[in-house]
Protein backbone atom coordinates (compact mmCIF):
# COMPACT_ATOMS: atom_id res chain seq x y z
CA UNK A 1 0.00 0.00 0.00
CA UNK A 2 2.76 2.19 0.91
CA UNK A 3 5.43 2.90 -1.61
CA UNK A 4 8.60 5.18 -1.23
CA UNK A 5 9.27 7.52 -4.40
CA UNK A 6 12.09 9.75 -3.38
CA UNK A 7 10.94 11.97 -0.85
CA UNK A 8 7.29 11.22 -1.56
CA UNK A 9 5.22 8.54 -0.22
CA UNK A 10 2.95 7.14 -2.80
CA UNK A 11 -0.24 5.17 -1.57
CA UNK A 12 -2.22 2.80 -3.34
CA UNK A 13 -5.89 2.80 -2.60
CA UNK A 14 -8.53 0.38 -3.85
CA UNK A 15 -11.46 1.49 -2.22
CA UNK A 16 -9.62 1.81 1.46
CA UNK A 17 -8.93 4.80 3.00
CA UNK A 18 -5.34 6.70 4.70
CA UNK A 19 -4.51 9.34 6.73
CA UNK A 20 -2.44 11.65 6.26
CA UNK A 21 -1.21 15.38 7.33
CA UNK A 22 -3.37 18.09 6.40
CA UNK A 23 -1.70 19.81 3.56
CA UNK A 24 0.45 17.08 2.70
CA UNK A 25 -1.43 15.59 -0.47
CA UNK A 26 1.03 16.86 -3.38
CA UNK A 27 -0.84 14.74 -6.40
CA UNK A 28 -3.57 11.69 -6.94
CA UNK A 29 -5.10 10.28 -9.92
CA UNK A 30 -8.75 7.99 -10.01
CA UNK A 31 -11.38 8.84 -7.85
CA UNK A 32 -10.43 10.79 -4.21
CA UNK A 33 -12.89 11.43 -1.62
CA UNK A 34 -11.09 13.81 0.96
CA UNK A 35 -12.79 14.41 5.10
CA UNK A 36 -11.04 16.48 7.61
CA UNK A 37 -10.45 14.94 10.93
CA UNK A 38 -11.53 16.50 13.50
CA UNK A 39 -8.53 17.19 16.21
CA UNK A 40 -6.59 14.75 14.28
CA UNK A 41 -7.37 11.82 16.27
CA UNK A 42 -10.15 9.57 17.51
CA UNK A 43 -13.01 11.28 19.19
CA UNK A 44 -13.87 14.07 21.35
CA UNK A 45 -11.32 12.96 24.37
CA UNK A 46 -8.67 13.32 21.43
CA UNK A 47 -9.58 16.96 20.24
CA UNK A 48 -9.62 18.41 23.76
CA UNK A 49 -6.70 16.66 24.84
CA UNK A 50 -5.15 17.95 21.88
CA UNK A 51 -6.52 21.85 22.61
CA UNK A 52 -5.18 21.35 26.53
CA UNK A 53 -1.72 20.47 25.55
CA UNK A 54 -0.58 22.23 22.88
CA UNK A 55 0.25 18.61 20.72
CA UNK A 56 -1.50 19.38 17.32
CA UNK A 57 -1.77 16.56 14.96
CA UNK A 58 -3.75 17.88 11.95
CA UNK A 59 -5.20 15.06 9.73
CA UNK A 60 -7.06 14.25 6.75
CA UNK A 61 -8.62 10.94 5.54
CA UNK A 62 -8.23 10.00 2.17
CA UNK A 63 -10.41 7.26 0.41
CA UNK A 64 -10.92 6.11 -3.38
CA UNK A 65 -9.04 3.82 -6.09
CA UNK A 66 -5.89 4.84 -7.30
CA UNK A 67 -2.78 6.55 -6.20
CA UNK A 68 -1.63 9.58 -3.79
CA UNK A 69 1.16 11.41 -3.76
CA UNK A 70 2.07 12.68 -0.08
CA UNK A 71 5.21 14.55 0.72
CA UNK A 72 6.02 17.40 3.73
CA UNK A 73 8.95 20.09 3.05
CA UNK A 74 10.95 17.65 1.16
CA UNK A 75 11.38 15.56 4.51
CA UNK A 76 12.82 12.72 4.29
CA UNK A 77 10.05 9.75 4.79
CA UNK A 78 10.57 6.71 6.56
CA UNK A 79 8.17 3.18 6.70
CA UNK A 80 7.30 1.65 9.81
CA UNK A 81 5.17 -1.68 9.91
CA UNK A 82 3.43 -2.52 13.22
CA UNK A 83 2.82 -5.76 14.44
CA UNK A 84 0.10 -4.56 17.23
CA UNK A 85 2.54 -1.91 18.30
CA UNK A 86 2.19 1.22 19.57
CA UNK A 87 4.63 4.35 17.96
CA UNK A 88 4.92 7.14 20.15
CA UNK A 89 5.77 10.01 17.58
CA UNK A 90 6.16 13.56 17.69
CA UNK A 91 3.00 14.80 15.97
CA UNK A 92 5.32 17.38 13.19
CA UNK A 93 6.99 14.28 12.06
CA UNK A 94 4.02 11.54 11.53
CA UNK A 95 2.83 11.84 7.47
CA UNK A 96 0.66 9.21 6.97
CA UNK A 97 -1.14 6.02 8.95
CA UNK A 98 -3.13 3.23 7.54
CA UNK A 99 -7.02 4.12 8.65
CA UNK A 100 -7.10 0.93 10.85
CA UNK A 101 -4.57 2.52 13.02
CA UNK A 102 -5.91 3.94 15.99
CA UNK A 103 -4.33 7.48 16.72
CA UNK A 104 -4.39 9.22 19.96
CA UNK A 105 -2.71 11.09 22.03
CA UNK A 106 -0.48 9.88 25.51
CA UNK A 107 1.26 11.89 28.44
CA UNK A 108 5.00 11.73 28.48
CA UNK A 109 6.03 13.22 31.53
CA UNK A 110 7.84 16.77 31.95
CA UNK A 111 10.38 17.41 29.11
CA UNK A 112 12.07 19.76 27.01
CA UNK A 113 9.76 19.08 24.04
CA UNK A 114 9.86 21.13 20.89
CA UNK A 115 8.08 24.12 20.77
CA UNK A 116 4.31 23.09 20.52
CA UNK A 117 4.35 19.87 21.29
CA UNK A 118 3.77 19.74 25.36
CA UNK A 119 3.94 17.05 27.85
CA UNK A 120 2.07 14.59 25.20
CA UNK A 121 3.37 12.39 22.40
CA UNK A 122 0.69 11.55 19.44
CA UNK A 123 0.71 7.42 19.53
CA UNK A 124 -0.04 5.46 16.73
CA UNK A 125 -1.35 1.72 17.54
CA UNK A 126 -2.46 -1.35 15.93
CA UNK A 127 -1.05 -3.52 12.54
CA UNK A 128 -0.34 -1.75 9.62
CA UNK A 129 1.99 0.81 8.43
CA UNK A 130 3.02 4.50 8.91
CA UNK A 131 5.40 7.36 7.50
CA UNK A 132 7.29 9.15 9.65
CA UNK A 133 9.41 11.93 8.44
CA UNK A 134 12.58 13.53 9.02
CA UNK A 135 14.87 16.37 8.88
CA UNK A 136 17.73 14.24 6.88
CA UNK A 137 18.00 10.57 6.75
CA UNK A 138 16.97 8.96 10.38
CA UNK A 139 18.64 6.75 12.10
CA UNK A 140 17.60 4.30 13.82
CA UNK A 141 19.03 3.32 17.63
CA UNK A 142 18.82 0.42 19.44
CA UNK A 143 18.29 0.24 23.09
CA UNK A 144 18.54 -3.08 25.23
CA UNK A 145 18.43 -3.44 28.85
CA UNK A 146 22.34 -3.35 28.78
CA UNK A 147 22.51 -0.11 26.67
CA UNK A 148 20.25 2.81 27.52
CA UNK A 149 20.44 5.48 25.17
CA UNK A 150 20.39 9.27 25.79
CA UNK A 151 18.84 11.50 23.29
CA UNK A 152 18.97 15.32 22.46
CA UNK A 153 15.33 16.06 22.40
CA UNK A 154 15.53 18.42 19.34
CA UNK A 155 16.55 15.23 17.24
CA UNK A 156 13.68 12.98 18.52
CA UNK A 157 11.34 11.60 16.24
CA UNK A 158 9.70 8.71 17.26
CA UNK A 159 10.30 5.76 19.24
CA UNK A 160 9.06 1.83 19.50
CA UNK A 161 8.53 -1.07 22.04
CA UNK A 162 9.06 -1.35 25.73
CA UNK A 163 10.87 1.29 26.49
CA UNK A 164 10.62 3.99 29.47
CA UNK A 165 11.60 7.46 29.52
CA UNK A 166 12.94 9.88 31.65
CA UNK A 167 13.12 13.69 31.04
CA UNK A 168 16.31 14.69 32.82
CA UNK A 169 16.32 18.62 33.02
CA UNK A 170 19.64 20.62 33.56
CA UNK A 171 21.69 18.61 31.49
CA UNK A 172 22.13 18.45 27.83
CA UNK A 173 25.34 17.49 24.60
CA UNK A 174 26.18 20.98 25.22
CA UNK A 175 26.48 21.58 28.78
CA UNK A 176 29.43 18.67 28.37
CA UNK A 177 31.20 21.09 26.17
CA UNK A 178 30.52 24.09 28.53
CA UNK A 179 28.36 25.80 26.07
CA UNK A 180 25.04 25.64 27.55
CA UNK A 181 22.70 28.37 29.04
CA UNK A 182 19.86 28.45 31.12
CA UNK A 183 17.59 25.07 31.54
CA UNK A 184 18.29 22.44 29.14
CA UNK A 185 16.94 18.46 28.97
CA UNK A 186 17.76 15.29 27.62
CA UNK A 187 15.60 11.82 27.35
CA UNK A 188 16.87 8.84 28.36
CA UNK A 189 15.48 5.73 27.45
CA UNK A 190 15.60 2.53 29.15
CA UNK A 191 14.59 -1.14 28.35
CA UNK A 192 14.12 -2.48 24.92
CA UNK A 193 12.83 -1.21 21.63
CA UNK A 194 13.97 1.48 18.81
CA UNK A 195 14.30 4.88 18.90
CA UNK A 196 14.26 6.87 15.24
CA UNK A 197 16.43 10.36 15.77
CA UNK A 198 17.14 12.85 13.12
CA UNK A 199 20.36 14.79 12.01
CA UNK A 200 18.66 17.89 12.53
CA UNK A 201 17.84 19.53 15.79
CA UNK A 202 14.06 21.55 16.02
CA UNK A 203 13.88 25.12 17.88
CA UNK A 204 13.20 23.43 21.36
CA UNK A 205 12.13 25.52 24.38
CA UNK A 206 13.33 25.61 27.97
CA UNK A 207 16.55 25.80 26.92
CA UNK A 208 19.78 25.23 24.89
CA UNK A 209 19.28 21.81 23.48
Amino acid sequence: MFRLQGRTLAVDLTGDAVKAKNGSMVAYDGRMAFKKMTGGGEGIRGMVTRRLTGEQMAMMEVKGQGTCWFADRAGEINLVTLHGETLYVEASNLLAADAGLRTGTTFTGLRGGATGNGLFTTTVEGSGQAAIMSDGSAVVLRVTPQYPLNVDPGAYIAHQGDLRQHFQSGVSFRTFMGEGSGESFQIRFEGDGLVYVQPSERNTVGGDV
